[in-house]
């Protein structure tokens, strides 16, 4: 992890902020987005949940070091089970023609477009099966399972894998529908190996398993596989949690999230159950018991995984039921699933690919190369990127994924040191990523998913109701990173009144209603009195005072990755705005005091400025509007000019021409259909 999270630095405490107490930002940084499936177009979630977190995050340090040290990556996963099966069930229903590339590639396109239409700013959008970005992430995949391998962090290990003997087949991944053994998961699916949450367990252990091709019960066939050995990373993984833990750049849900699967293994059992266990426990490994009176059930702690599971296998001969419990378990990297990257030949296991968590998990370094290697450079400087103390990769993810970035990747690139595998990198070597992770967003108060029982509203089709950036607004200001909160959009609410507002909106009004009228207020002024240009000159204290206290403010709680926090910030630095603007153009009016009405666009002019760069990476298209209307370069964004007033920009001018503007020209927009109901 780079040296670039200001527990070190002495000016940045709790106190306020200061020009002298700001906090300190990488020289470069890469962002990723958590890959969508290809097996479907993007849902609200995707959006609304992750990537315009991440795009707000990627397009303020633009602003904020340069954007050409900035890199947004992420791409379609391509590969896995869920991929195979969903063009499968498709052929077989006569809704699909074409190849499984050619189902990957249609999604793809699709999900492309979306996250375009919502101004998400990507420098590459890849896909890990189709044309160049395949290519090379089936190279660094090669290389990254060889590299394990040389270090010692691979074993065979042969599994009871599901076979359905009326299809003749192996089962991969969501072949196989059971439910999850692992206790208090609420998931209503579990899979072959992980439920639908991501929770990871022994396929012997599904609880219940049909197979998706025939319907019936799949027997257990041996096969062999490489996996990496999680098992050993528990106490460098205790470690890299104990050090993320005072991170004021880390949420807390991902140090408790990791620390859950930190425990010892352990296997839960009913209480009404008591007697059935008894009746096996001299046949169990060697363990110790917990029965806390206010549990319905009971707890059997294992000296080691080897023996939870020799256990779950006695209970499970026994008929007696149970549920394990989170806890590291080796991570397997390989299956026999056609459509997959292929696995290198170690050894005498061959013909394999690559199971597709591990190999999403270094996709986003695969992307970084393509990006470079599109921009005509080399493609080595990934490593500028990924492995420099002065870089910071940043990865935005859903709570459901901690597990798999959290856990498992950051082990995967400790083990792919140089040297000797330790949780903090030395300069050169794979750096540890930040995880910016969300609760859900839910849909009616209702976790939403394309593969439940509530479908959630695809993330274009909401594009006929709202403007990207009236979205992109709300969803920022939702506090995803504190809890799960319900998107309730009043066109797809059965239950919403007609005379309610509604909720999606609220935050865009601030944009389209609000700071319009300020804005357009200030150019209508100078076209009537200024001959069309703004006056430049000394700015009042007191709005210099309001505009450094929002500046401060807003990038310490986006340091912290508090965007609706961020959000609070522009509502009252943009009203403060309004209401300067109405009291004293009420009085300049009244007397018809040029002087005032002067300096008063001298002073909301300011506003304007400051306001607009601290909404770029919120609303960049109406911002940029502004910045075209008041004729200025892209300097106007740039951080290291952030507390200069318009005279730095108009260079010692005392008047600057302005774009002309019509009447009725909104900067932020609202969507058509929301006129007709006004």
């Amino acid at each position: 992890m780079g040296n670039n999270n200001n527990n070190n630095n002495p000016n940045y405490k709790n106190n306020k902020p200061s020009k002298d107490n700001r906090p300190e930002f990488p020289k470069k940084a890469v962002i990723t987005g958590g890959m969508p499936y290809g097996n479907k177009q993007l849902h609200f979630g995707h959006v609304g949940g992750v990537f315009v977190f991440a795009d707000t995050w990627a397009r303020f340090l633009r602003d904020r070091i340069g954007s050409d040290n900035v890199i947004f990556v992420s791409g379609t996963d391509c590969y896995g089970s869920p991929i195979a099966e969903g063009y499968r069930t498709l052929v077989e229903k006569g809704e699909f023609e074409g190849s499984i590339e050619d189902f990957v590639r249609r999604n793809h396109e699709h999900q492309k477009k979306t996250l375009g239409d919502y101004s998400i700013s990507l420098n590459l959008f890849g896909a890990s099966a189709l044309d160049e970005a395949a290519e090379i992430h089936n190279m660094i995949s090669l290389e990254f399972i060889k590299k394990l391998y040389e270090n010692g962090q691979l074993e065979k290990i042969t599994t009871s894998q599901f076979y359905d003997e009326k299809a003749g087949a192996f089962l991969n991944g969501r072949q196989v529908v059971g439910k999850c053994p692992v206790m208090g998961c609420q998931s209503d699916k579990g899979y072959a190996d992980e439920c639908s949450l991501g929770h990871q367990y022994m396929p012997s252990s599904l609880i219940d398993p049909k197979s998706t091709l025939t319907g019936e019960t799949p027997v257990m066939k041996d096969v062999v596989n490489w996996y990496f050995r999680l098992t050993d990373y528990l106490e460098l993984l205790t470690e890299y949690v104990n050090k993320i833990k005072p991170m004021k750049n880390v949420r807390p849900l991902v140090s408790k999230t990791i620390g859950e699967f930190l425990e010892p293994p352990v296997v839960h059992i009913k209480k009404e159950l008591m007697e059935e266990y008894e009746a096996v426990k001299e046949k169990l490994p060697h363990h110790t018991m917990e029965n806390e009176e206010k549990k319905p059930s009971f707890t059997i702690c294992f000296d080691s995984l080897k023996e939870r599971d020799n256990a779950c296998e006695i209970m499970s001969q026994s008929g007696l039921r149970f549920r394990t419990g989170k806890t590291l378990v080796p991570f397997r990297l390989t299956g026999n699933i056609e459509w997959g990257v292929k696995a290198p030949d170690i050894e005498d296991v061959k013909d394999l690919t690559v199971w597709v968590w591990p190999e999403s998990l270094w996709a986003p370094i695969s992307f970084t190369c393509a990006y470079l290697k599109k921009q005509g450079k080399d493609m080595k400087e990934w490593k500028d990127y990924w492995c420099s103390k002065d870089a910071q990769v940043y990865q935005f993810i859903g709570s459901d994924n901690i597990y798999f970035y959290g856990v498992a990747e950051m082990a995967m690139f400790m083990a792919l040191q140089n040297g000797e595998v330790k949780s903090d990198p030395d300069e050169g070597e794979l750096q540890l990523p930040i995880l910016v992770a969300n609760n859900h967003i839910l849909f009616l108060n209702t976790k939403a998913s394309s593969s439940g029982a509530v479908k959630p509203p695809m993330a274009a089709d909401l594009l006929n109701h709202y403007t990207a950036e009236q979205l992109r607004m709300h969803w920022l200001s939702l506090g995803l990173g504190m809890r799960s909160v319900s998107f309730m959009p009043k066109p797809y609410n059965p239950l919403a009144k007609p005379e309610e507002s509604d909720p999606a909106v609220k935050e865009g009004s601030l944009l389209t209603n609000v700071f319009n009228r300020v804005i357009r207020s200030c150019f209508y002024c100078a076209q009537k009195y200024f001959d069309g240009k703004m006056p430049v000159g000394e700015v009042s204290a007191d709005v210099i005072a309001e505009s450094e206290k929002a500046i401060l403010e807003y990038e310490r709680y986006m340091y912290k990755f508090e965007f609706h926090q961020v959000t609070y910030v522009l509502d009252s630095y943009i009203r403060k705005a309004s209401k300067l603007w109405a009291k004293n153009m009420g009085l300049a009016d009244k007397n018809d005091d040029n002087e005032l009405r002067r300096q008063t666009l001298i002073d909301i002019f300011h506003y304007i400025r400051v306001a607009s760069v601290l909404l770029h990476p919120l609303a960049p298209v109406g911002t940029e509007m502004v910045r075209e209307y008041l004729q200025l370069d892209e300097n106007f964004w740039s951080w290291d000019n952030i507390f200069e007033g318009m005279s730095y920009f108009c260079k010692g001018e005392s008047e600057h021409a302005l774009k002309f503007l019509e009447p009725r020209v909104d900067f932020f927009k609202k969507h058509p259909s929301q006129f007709e109901t006004e």
